[in-house]
């Protein structure tokens, strides 16, 4: 159930405590309107608790920058539910791509697109490139689902601290910063996602992660340039 949390320092979010295995559809619509007016959430991803806001609202997208104190040369990333709301925020993609799409997703790899021109230009840092997953726990790709709509997912924490796991964590962090705070539990935490960009060929390793060099090079029978 909803409950507004009790702080002696600050003003805590509202949080949505919910079995993991409980279905989201008695919250859809909260969580919906929420989004709808430029809100941001926050939820466990496959690594760790991610800020969630329609990728395609302005006012959300300019929220987390400013909530995370993030500079606006850093684009964000999305998680996506299915392969059709891949097609939403990306375009020409790569056999490279749908190769490492149909063999690895979902788990912790993102990949980096060409945007299609109606994402906006705070999320993708005037790149015009956009970040995709879609993560390895069945959980996340439900609320995503339940959303709506895809989801941003950087990390719930400020600039130079430690990625929360915890609900209770980000909740202290952010206090009412932010709308909502979903708790089906800790996110599993561990490495974070590998970042490979897939509009070059061969393509880019941009940050290693939980899935390695090693694997994608043999999926793709080639190697990968490493981000100098």
């Amino acid at each position: 159930m909803s409950a507004k949390a009790a702080s002696s320092n600050q003003i805590m979010p509202e949080i949505l405590k919910i079995s993991s295995d409980a279905s989201l559809k008695d919250h859809t619509q909260h969580i919906r309107g929420i989004l709808r007016k430029g809100g941001v959430i926050a939820f466990p991803t496959d690594t760790y608790y991610g800020l969630g806001t329609d990728p395609f609202n302005q006012e959300g997208i300019r929220r987390i920058f400013e909530i995370k104190s993030r500079k606006a040369d850093k684009p964000l990333l999305v998680l996506v539910a299915s392969a059709s709301q891949v097609d939403q925020l990306a375009q020409s993609r790569s056999q490279e791509a749908d190769r490492l799409i149909q063999e690895f997703w979902p788990a912790p790899l993102t990949l980096v697109f060409k945007a299609v021109p109606e994402l906006p230009d705070s999320l993708t840092a005037k790149t015009a490139t956009v970040g995709i997953r879609m993560p390895g726990n069945e959980w996340t790709r439900r609320l995503i689902e339940a959303a709506g709509c895809p989801l941003t997912a950087p990390s719930a924490n400020r600039n130079n601290e430690a990625a929360p796991q915890t609900a209770d964590e980000v909740a202290q962090t952010f206090g009412d910063e932010i709308d909502l705070i979903i708790d089906p539990g800790p996110a599993p935490g561990g490495r974070v996602s590998t970042l490979l960009d897939t509009t070059t060929r061969p393509p880019v390793l941009i940050r290693h992660g939980a899935i390695t060099q090693r694997e994608i090079e043999s999926v793709l029978n080639m190697e990968c340039t490493l981000v100098s």
